[in-house]
């Protein structure tokens, strides 16, 4: 192993600065060989990631390598940091004080163009005599799917051209972790939030390869759904980062274009914005107002080509940062501000396809023929047919739904996974030191659907209905209250309103108060149920309507002493109520 071989050198004895700077000129050699003699199309392994990457840390003071914690297959998740601080604590420090570029790659293995791209900057960063003048602190997370990274094929990758072997989409267990920010299913979820909120990163890049249609472009660029951000950031991701960004690609003739995602089979269509939920990496970023982008590349240009597109971004988006840093920190500044001052929360946007925009688009022409397997027709993009024109492009969005947002959540201690989550994720938070009795608005689950097939872990609930009531509700010692107004506000309303899209509730973390624990014999209740309508003549009439109206229900003795038993003192008054309580 070549970083064993280093390490037995680094513990010979030395007896003069010479021997040093010998030694050291010597594993630089090594070093450099090891990774970056690649012949085009290989992406090391993940132990040989590693080891380069500890090869790096040993010898260059400007870099540290730092063990994050723990991730679902039981090696360590690993920090890769350049121009941090003494040791992990001033590294950090510094980290939250100045300008910070956070990278995640291989969050799905199989799109490794990421780590080639990390590992060539570092080797020409260092040719060039490590510059760190007004350099931003640069964090990679060399590998964060490490699961993936170690089920190694040629063969999981079916539409994309190399390299000659990659990792998996799924990790450890088989989760796309690309989808599991906000519900934390996973080891490695827990450790990206140690590191994302120990940085608190101004800008996150999550590097991926895209599959989908054929076209010219090599570099595409998902950015945060712009009716989801404050206007600070808005403004100065739209009007100033992606076109200064852009400008300095096209210099390098790099086109930099919204990632493809179509209205329909081809580009032709149209294209339109990606809604960027907090279920995936950068959605789960901009919750925190953190400058968030996933670069995609396209699967069908070489390998090597895609990996300098990454490494371009990449360099492009360092000097915008050392050249914007005091723009960068003020829009991050005045947005905090905005969301602590928001007095409603909009959520489950919509594509708005009244609103259309165009973009000059480098396509190549659809055409269809008979398949060769089937003989039904078959699309294909003639490459020998290039063309240049504009495309519809639908980039806007619209809130269907919005909430007041409370002065307070009241979060029952016995919602541990949730509560476990929260800090994770550094929201601030006491508990209560007494038991108390007070009112608060409850929310109950009126009306929900879910989905029929499992997604990643869950059958998630959708089209979510909240009926909110004052009650009276008996806390317990232990119970978490939450300011609502605090920087992590735009993520506590996420996952704390049953109704949003990502919400805890939407994943499933309430699921066992979607049951009914207590029930009635019907012979017993007949008795009690016929003085309860003596009593509520009410009621009476509600379900004489009923009757008329519904001929099944007319028919259906249980159905009819349920719709009294759901009226009455006896119906558990819990039902459907989630232990997340609002203080207005």
């Amino acid at each position: 192993m070549i970083f064993s071989h280093s390490r037995n050198l680094l513990h010979l004895s030395l007896n003069s600065k010479i021997h040093m700077k010998v030694l050291l000129f010597f594993l630089i050699g090594i070093q450099f060989h090891s990774f970056c003699q690649w012949n085009g199309n290989e992406t090391p392994t993940y132990s040989k990631l590693v080891e380069d990457c500890k090869i790096f840390a040993s010898i260059h003071s400007e870099i540290q390598l730092f063990n994050m914690g723990e991730s679902d297959y039981g090696l360590p998740i690993y920090l890769f940091v350049i121009n941090g601080g003494k040791d992990s604590l001033l590294t950090f420090k510094k980290a939250k004080q100045s300008t910070t570029l956070l990278v995640n790659n291989a969050i799905h293995p199989g799109e490794p163009d990421g780590i080639n791209a990390m590992l060539l900057w570092v080797k020409e960063w260092i040719e060039k005599g490590k510059p760190t003048k007004d350099m931003p602190v640069l964090a990679f997370i060399p590998a964060y799917n490490i699961g993936g990274m170690m089920n190694r094929s040629s063969t999981s990758r079916a539409n994309q051209e190399g390299p000659a072997e990659y990792g998996f989409r799924g990790n450890a267990k088989n989760l796309d972790l690309n989808r599991d920010f906000i519900k934390m299913d996973s080891k490695n979820a827990f450790t990206f939030a140690k590191i994302f909120h120990g940085l608190d990163p101004d800008v996150f890049i999550d590097n991926h390869v895209t599959n989908g249609a054929d076209y010219q472009y090599i570099l595409t660029l998902i950015s945060s759904l712009k009716e989801r951000l404050a206007p600070s950031l808005k403004d100065a991701t739209y009007f100033k980062m992606i076109p200064g960004l852009k400008k300095q690609l096209e210099k390098r003739k790099i086109d930099l274009i919204p990632y493809i995602d179509l209205v329909d089979e081809t580009p032709d269509s149209g294209l339109v914005m990606f809604n960027d939920l907090p279920r995936y990496a950068m959605g789960y970023a901009s919750l925190f107002n953190t400058f968030s982008f996933t670069v995609e590349t396209h699967m069908l240009k070489p390998f090597p080509e895609r990996v300098q597109a990454t490494k371009a971004f990449l360099e492009e988006m360092l000097v915008y940062m050392k050249n914007e840093s005091e723009l960068i920190e003020k829009s991050r500044e005045e947005a905090k501000k905005f969301q602590m001052s928001e007095r409603y929360h909009y959520f489950n946007f919509e594509l708005d396809k009244s609103h259309k925009d165009s973009i000059r688009f480098k396509g190549f022409e659809a055409k269809y023929k008979p398949s060769e397997v089937t003989g039904l027709s078959r699309l294909y993009y003639d490459r020998n047919a290039p063309y240049e024109k504009y495309v519809p492009f639908y980039n806007t969005h619209k809130a269907k739904d919005s909430v007041f947002i409370p002065k307070f959540y009241i979060v029952g201690a016995q919602a541990k996974e949730l509560i476990d989550r929260l800090k994770a994720n550094s929201v601030e938070m006491r508990k209560m030191t007494k038991d108390s009795t007070i009112v608060v608005t409850a929310q109950k689950i009126t009306d929900y659907k879910s989905s029929s097939n499992p997604y990643e872990h869950h059958y998630l609930h959708n089209s979510v209905k909240v009926e909110k009531m004052e009650k009276e509700v008996n806390l317990k010692s232990g119970d978490i209250i939450i300011l609502a107004q605090q920087e992590k506000s735009f993520f506590l309303q996420s996952v704390l309103f049953p109704q949003t899209e990502d919400s805890y509730f939407a994943w499933n973390f309430f699921d066992s108060y979607l049951d009914e624990k207590e029930y009635f014999s019907p012979y017993v209740f007949e008795d009690v149920a016929a003085k309860l309508l003596e009593e509520h003549p009410d009621w009476r009439k509600d379900l004489e309507d009923k009757k008329a109206s519904d001929a099944e229900f007319s028919k259906n003795q249980w159905a009819q002493l349920y719709f009294i038993y759901q009226r009455s003192a006896y119906f558990e008054p819990t039902y459907r109520t989630i232990p997340v309580y609002l203080v207005f």
